[in-house]
């Protein structure tokens, strides 16, 4: 598949036997037009009702050096969320393993090889930067705001269910909640993923444990990651109105990648939290 055509999950090697490649390839990056799972949720390219990004990390990057000792780093990358096509994980990882065995000058001629690559494949640019895998960056933090997850309640739906959402519109507050049951579904394999979630918001004050039965009611859901963080961020504007609202999903990794998607309410740049610890 041509980077510059986007395709759809039948064609992707997501689900499929793949054999991982030593030598550098671009052309294995599979991006997938992000309007066809938006058009559900009434979001139109032209006008997105967030801002945001999808952070990546990847664990297992590796290159050589002129004299061919292997270098090893830890990479993140940063899509933004208005570029058309995300790219499909499995043909990351497959095109990150083609490093393996390829010879570079330096961590600059890496970085800059794979800006342009995913650049081209997402259809906007990317940022990419490499760390040590000692780096301070990568140390873990808890999440900021109250976890809502020792609420006792009952929970009966596990597919996405925004009527479960509640609000008291009041009471106008401003308060950062997060949970760890977060847990989705790989759309084509059905594998979990696992994640944790935070919400930050200004406006009616949310009934918590209706916001904890709503984000369990992923539970069964098969979508991508990004997708169902911006399902999530629809839903809560739709039935509750925040005039700010960052919603940001932090999920486990799978095949040395994890993905981080977040989205806010347009002239917000939020901070964003660490890395977690289960990551």
């Amino acid at each position: 598949m041509s980077q510059d055509r986007p395709g759809t999950l039948v064609d992707a090697p997501l689900g499929r036997e793949s054999a991982y490649p030593e030598r550098y390839d671009a052309a294995l990056l599979f991006p997938i037009e992000r309007a066809a799972n938006r058009v559900p949720l009434g979001i139109e390219a032209s006008s997105l009702p967030f801002v945001g990004g999808d952070e990546w990390w990847a664990f297992e990057l590796s290159w050589l050096d002129p004299r061919g000792k292997p270098v090893v780093a830890v990479a993140r990358f940063r899509l933004p969320a208005d570029s058309p096509c995300l790219i499909e994980s499995k043909s990351w990882k497959l095109y990150l393993n083609g490093f393996n065995q390829t010879t570079f000058a330096g961590r600059d001629a890496v970085i800059e090889l794979l800006q342009r690559d995913l650049s081209v494949a997402a259809g906007a640019p990317v940022t990419v930067e490499l760390f040590g895998v000692d780096d301070a960056a990568l140390a873990p933090a808890p999440l900021p705001g109250e976890c809502i997850d020792d609420l006792d309640v009952a929970i009966d739906r596990y597919t996405p269910a925004p009527g479960l959402l509640a609000c008291d519109e009041s009471d106008i507050v401003e308060e950062t909640l997060h949970s760890h049951l977060l847990k989705s579904n790989c759309p084509v394999t059905g594998q979990p993923d696992w994640g944790s979630v935070l919400i930050a918001y200004r406006g009616p004050r949310l009934d918590r444990a209706a916001l904890l039965r709503y984000i369990v009611s992923y539970r069964q859901h098969q979508d991508f990651h990004e997708h169902c963080v911006e399902h999530i961020f629809v839903d809560l504007m739709a039935r509750c109105r925040p005039q700010k609202l960052l919603v940001m999903a932090r999920y486990v990794r799978r095949g040395g990648l994890d993905i981080n998607p977040w989205r806010a309410t347009p002239g917000w740049t939020p901070e964003l939290p660490a890395r977690l610890l289960r990551q």
